[in-house]
């Protein structure tokens, strides 16, 4: 089942029905949005003489149990790439084929690299820098005029107040960052050794490089997640600001980095020694 209906589709053309079809712009096309969806398939499929809802719902079955990779009865972005682009024009493969981003550690680690001048935001120029490594880094040849123009239709496409950069929410819609981390834990817990349990479970989960202390991306992605849990829309000031005053208030030898002791008593919370 390659690009059902949907012949000489290119990325332009693509993300322009992801837009139509993700009406309420959550990330996901679901419910009477995927419906629509499968509707128009059909018409594209030329089976505009029957278009019952019956036969609109096998067809979502079909299509939805060899593409829905995630079986959540929900298209992504890349599930949808998937299904209609042909593969010459699929460059959304590239971000999650095969460096699934699961952590918000690898997510700040690329944030950083490609916020070269450090502004808190990615431009047109930075974004075009991160899209050619990622081509280079799977080894597909592009041309300039191509890469001008996938540049261009993602800073259209994910630039939502339309500013002309990108904020750290737009590149994570990009790259399909999974949920955050911190939505799966009771910051209520009453329990003080389930506060103890879910602390070592946070910590370890962001002290990627096993040193049992927070530094560099690894207190961005901490920060990031926990601003996310009261915040819906960071940017990349709103992170840089937190975490100066985090830092600040649990930096308490000054080396940079926050301990696990050190990220404990700033929480309030006594470890079993």
């Amino acid at each position: 089942m390659d690009s059902p209906g949907f012949h000489n589709l290119d990325a332009v053309g693509f993300l322009q029905i992801w837009q139509r079809f993700d009406a309420d712009d959550n990330g996901y096309i679901e419910g009477k949005e995927l419906d629509d969806f499968f509707r128009h398939l059909m018409k594209k499929l030329g089976a505009e003489d029957d278009l019952s809802a019956g036969k609109v719902q096998k067809i979502k079955e079909r299509f939805m149990s060899a593409y829905d990779v995630t079986a959540d009865g929900r298209l992504q972005i890349q599930e949808l790439a998937n299904m209609i682009l042909p593969e010459d024009e699929n460059f959304l493969l590239l971000f999650r084929r095969e460096t699934p981003l699961d952590n918000s550690v690898d997510f700040m680690r690329i944030w950083r690299k490609y916020d070269a001048d450090s502004s808190g935001y990615i431009s047109a120029t930075e974004l075009r820098n991160f899209l050619r490594d990622l081509f280079l880094q799977h080894k597909k040849m592009i041309s300039d005029d191509k890469l001008d123009e996938y540049t261009d239709t993602m800073m259209k496409f994910f630039d939502k107040n339309k500013d002309g950069r990108l904020d750290l929410n737009d590149l994570a819609r990009i790259l399909s960052l999974e949920e955050n981390f911190l939505l799966q834990f009771k910051m209520d817990a009453c329990s003080l050794e389930d506060r103890r349990k879910d602390f070592e479970k946070i910590f370890s989960h962001y002290d990627v490089s096993k040193t049992g202390a927070l530094e560099g991306p690894e207190v961005d992605g901490f920060v990031k997640d926990m601003m996310e849990l009261v915040k819906s829309s960071i940017t990349g000031v709103d992170l840089d600001k937190f975490r100066e005053i985090l830092l600040r208030h649990c930096d308490v030898n000054k080396d940079g980095k926050i301990q696990k002791s050190e990220l404990a008593l700033c929480l309030g919370l006594k470890l079993n020694q």
